[in-house]
């Protein structure tokens, strides 16, 4: 049976809420809200770089930024806040994030019957921190980030043994996501330089609502950008499903069972792909999704799996996080007891996605490594066929909230 991936998220309901529990859902909010926004202006950046198929966690990358933003000050800080589209205050920020983390690890704990693939899920949500033993950190910084982010500070030889520690960090990444993303840093991007790694890794485990019947899984056409075909794996479903006809897009999503999750994908028109990929925002998201209504739908949805994986520190700098990455410039004085012998600047965050869809369900996998060096219609009468047989948008989503939890797109299933 395919594993397959995603994030979670839960919110307490049963009890009366207090003053306090409402104020936390209002900061899950807004920690929401600007992490939908980052995510689209991070899609918009990464996708003119990216010639193919594309995944990446913006909750991860989010996460694992929020970290280091907890260290910084100053212009660096405003920056930051600015292009991850931080609103709340420190330390509701944190706050925010460990109730959200805290919720996810609820909604996805693990079902009883593993070896039922319409409710088996899992969930694993995970963050490290390793510092130079040498460098005076900030017991303060360090005991913050273990309280909201449960990263307690792992001392690492970076000076003496930098490939030892880059070892020991990829290993640590692929245990928490289930062996899905391998060998993130690369040999040569731990140096002696190195004092501290920041790193978010996450990975969930779902089952469809409805699942696929293997039976009906057949061989078909997908159209790809260049007018040429590809030879790719349809599955084959008739079922109730949400769906909405926006202007050159359709919209339909596929629940996980028993999370409150589901994998939306966004279907421009034929021939319409770059044109609306280019306008597409959290907007014309969400005015879809106000349309989203029950329909019969006879759907037809490749299978697909791959990874993607990149630097990320160009594309935030172009988004104006550009302080954090500057030798000169960077403050990051929050993270250290006492001023340095060797200032803190970012130097290069790391991110790698996995995503593997089949007649189960979804498999996700993501992590993010900071670096840190010194120096609806009405239903009709008769089922609409949707066929996904070209180029498009998904989102992996929690529709309780509205958090984005995997973004990208299918350019080719079979690439």
């Amino acid at each position: 049976m395919k594993r397959l991936t995603w994030v979670l998220l839960a919110l307490i309901l049963c009890a009366p809420m207090s003053e306090g529990a409402f104020a936390q859902e209002d900061g899950v909010s807004a920690l929401v809200a600007g992490d939908t926004a980052f995510a689209f202006d991070l899609y918009a950046v990464v996708r003119q770089d990216t010639d193919g198929n594309l995944i990446f966690s913006p909750y991860s990358i989010s996460q694992a930024l929020a970290m280091t933003y907890a260290g910084a000050d100053g212009q660096t800080a405003a920056q930051m806040a600015e292009t991850l589209s931080f609103e709340l205050p420190q330390p509701a920020l944190h706050e925010a994030f460990s109730a959200l983390n805290a919720d996810l690890v609820a909604r996805g704990a693990a079902d009883e019957d593993p070896e039922n693939a319409q409710t088996a899920r899992a969930m694993h949500l995970a963050n490290a921190l390793w510092g130079e033993q040498t460098y005076p950190f900030n017991p303060a910084y360090s005991a913050q980030i273990e309280q909201y982010y449960g990263a307690g500070l792992q001392e690492a030889d970076f000076i003496n043994a930098p490939e030892e520690a880059r070892k020991q960090i990829n290993d640590w990444v692929a245990e928490q996501t289930e062996g899905r993303i391998q060998n993130i840093v690369l040999e040569g991007k731990i140096t002696p330089d190195t004092r501290l790694v920041l790193a978010n890794a996450i990975y969930f485990y779902g089952g469809w609502q409805s699942t696929f019947d293997p039976e009906f899984t057949q061989d078909d056409q997908f159209f790809l950008l260049d007018g040429t075909t590809a030879t790719v794996p349809f599955m084959f479903q008739g079922e109730h499903l949400p769906y909405a006809r926006g202007d050159g897009f359709q919209v339909i999503e596929f629940p996980y069972a028993g999370s409150g999750f589901t994998f939306t994908v966004i279907l421009p028109d034929q021939g319409q792909f770059a044109a609306f990929e280019e306008g597409f925002d959290a907007q014309t998201l969400d005015a879809a999704l106000g349309q989203l209504a029950s329909t019969d739908v006879l759907v037809y949805l490749p299978k697909f799996e791959f990874e993607s994986g990149a630097s990320l520190a160009q594309a935030l700098q172009a988004m104006g996080m550009v302080d954090a990455f500057d030798p000169m410039r960077a403050d990051f004085t929050g993270m250290v007891e006492e001023t340095p012998p060797e200032p803190l600047f970012i130097g290069d965050v790391l991110h790698k996605a996995f995503i593997s869809v089949d007649e189960n369900g979804t498999e996700a996998a993501a992590a993010t490594v900071v670096e840190m060096a010194a120096g609806a219609a009405p239903p009709e009468e008769a089922p609409l066929e949707v066929r996904i047989d070209r180029p498009f948008i998904f989102a992996i989503r929690d529709t309780r909230t509205g958090a984005v939890l995997f973004m990208g797109r299918v350019l080719n299933p079979s690439a």
